[in-house]
């Protein structure tokens, strides 16, 4: 099963990306997930330099947050034809934006700001927008916000299970130190709570929607400037 990460690379993060990707590609990882794309690219290697390079996917995505759900929306339409993948952060403003917004590929950090319910579930599994279990948190967090994020992590894990929801996986580094191998990712889930099959298929769901939408934006490009169609399809 091929396995990806998604990272948070410089200006926004620690790590260029190309720093990521050889992180990534020692710890047998299949591919990587730049979310801020195109700033992580813009003076360094391109993205298929680095792909080629390392010998690992990388994936170009946008993260989309600290909006109104209307600056969010037109953000989202705007870059939902250039970016492979388009992830919103959540929060208490966007959560329910996004999950009922077909374009919209993940629902980052869920309940780190926000909250999720039946009502999102339902949502989220309608439109196949992927909710973000998010490990990070309680890799590098102590105290009483590791306890916050193990309870939101199972109140997540709860409602996903029951709904049926489509999900991702990652521990969300933003240096290429806090990157975790696929197994330590497993380990840490068989700690919490997590079946290693589930986290296994979180961490490659990131590869599938990658290729997914590819293939959609292939087959939508007639020309420059020409599109067959708005992004519309769901899975």
């Amino acid at each position: 099963m091929d396995v990806y990460e998604a990272v948070r690379a410089y200006p926004d993060g620690e790590s260029t990306a190309a720093r990521f990707a050889l992180t990534a590609a020692e710890y047998d990882f299949s591919g990587i997930v730049v979310r801020n794309s195109p700033a992580a690219f813009d003076d360094g290697p391109e993205r298929g330099e680095i792909a080629d390079e390392y010998d690992i996917d990388v994936v170009d995505a946008v993260e989309i947050g600290g909006e109104s759900r209307s600056a969010a929306s037109a953000r989202v339409k705007e870059h939902r034809e250039e970016h492979t993948l388009v992830v919103v952060e959540g929060s208490d403003a966007l959560n329910r934006f996004a999950c009922e917004e077909p374009r919209v590929d993940v629902l980052a950090r869920p309940m780190a700001d926000g909250d999720v319910n039946h009502v999102l579930a339902r949502a989220a599994k309608r439109n196949g927008v992927r909710f973000e279990f998010d490990f990070g948190r309680v890799l590098r967090t102590s105290g009483g916000r590791r306890v916050q994020a193990l309870g939101d992590l199972r109140k997540l894990r709860e409602i996903v299970a029951y709904y049926d929801a489509p999900y991702v996986v990652s521990a969300s580094p933003e240096s290429h130190l806090e990157l975790r191998a696929p197994r330590e990712l497993l380990a840490l889930g068989d700690v919490i709570g997590f079946d290693r099959e589930a986290v296994a298929r979180g961490l490659a769901e990131w590869g599938r929607l990658a290729a997914r939408n590819r293939e959609r934006l292939s087959e939508s490009f007639i020309g420059p400037g020409v599109r067959r169609g708005r992004y519309e399809e769901d899975d």
